[in-house]
């Protein structure tokens, strides 16, 4: 597996592949053992469309993702990534898309565990009182990427 870290307007992101597909992004500078800390070219181009998510210039990413875990956590992960740009959905509502209701705490763990960040956009989940609650790069940066969001949409759909 390979890594590398890149600046970013939100912080220093850490993004990993596996040879094939995007298997991480990290907010935090962490101890990537086992990882080779190398610029490929699927590095290279997920930084690229997340410079341009970031610019406001990209809604959607064109990129090779492989999500490991549970088969209820993929579930979720495939649910937030048809979450459309600049809307949010709340965990109810994501436990009623996966079919399961009374599942919102659960989902709300999944969310939590998501590996993939932004690529799979778990920041557009908010609280169903309409708060913002949790997320792995810090609520600012949540915050961060929902007004980009909101602002850019009004754009794209102008």
């Amino acid at each position: 597996m390979n890594g590398y870290y890149y600046e970013t307007i939100i912080g220093r992101i850490g993004i990993v592949e596996n040879g094939h597909a995007i298997t991480h992004l990290f907010f935090n500078e962490i101890d990537l053992e086992d990882i080779n800390l190398i610029e490929t070219p699927l590095l290279k181009k997920a930084h690229d469309e997340l410079q341009e998510y970031l610019d406001g210039d990209r809604k959607e990413f064109d990129l090779p993702l492989e999500l490991s875990g549970t088969e209820f956590q993929k579930k979720v992960w495939n649910a937030l990534m048809e979450i459309p740009y600049g809307q949010t959905k709340s965990y109810k509502d994501i436990a009623e898309r996966i079919g399961n209701i009374k599942a919102c705490r659960a989902v709300g763990m999944a969310n939590n565990k998501n590996p993939i960040a932004i690529f799979v956009p778990c920041h557009r989940v908010i609280g169903s009182n309409g708060k913002l609650v949790g997320y792995g790069g810090g609520l600012d940066i949540k915050e961060r990427l929902l007004e980009l969001e909101s602002r850019t949409g009004e754009i794209f759909n102008a």
